[in-house]
């Protein structure tokens, strides 16, 4: 009767890297999901800043000054701002990081900064003149 020799080591070696590999990337995988969150807090994000209404000063350069020590120069402040509120409110969008945040909710004249929210008045589908009854008046 004929004994088994055992098996070379060179037939596991494929089996041995695959295992090796799923392995590694799963710690990869892993490391990446517990960073994330950290990540997700830093990115920015735009947000509505309501400010006192400038007496003195033009509301564009008064937002724009709000801003600069916030991001650092008022070249970055001019980039950072999406839109002035100069009639119903005063204040300004811009994409901003918590942190940004933060900052500018100590500065002098901020009120409030609130992240920036859309609203879907109508479900989809639904028509403006069927919403309001329109068409029943009218057909």
């Amino acid at each position: 009767m004929k004994t088994g020799s055992p098996r070379p080591l060179s037939n596991s070696l494929p089996i041995l890297l695959l295992f090796l590999a799923a392995t590694a990337a799963a710690s990869v995988a892993q490391i990446a999901m517990a960073a994330e969150p950290e990540q997700a807090a830093e990115e920015a994000a735009v947000h509505i800043v309501y400010v006192d209404r400038p007496a003195d000063a033009d509301p564009e350069e008064f937002h724009i000054r709000t801003l600069a020590p916030v991001l650092g120069s008022e070249d970055k402040a001019k980039e950072a701002v999406l839109y002035h509120y100069k009639h119903a409110a005063s204040g300004f969008s811009a994409k901003l990081t918590p942190q940004q945040v933060e900052e500018l909710k100590k500065q002098p004249g901020v009120l409030q900064v609130v992240p920036s929210q859309t609203y879907q008045l109508h479900g989809p589908g639904a028509g403006t003149t069927n919403t309001v009854g329109l068409m029943n008046r009218l057909g």
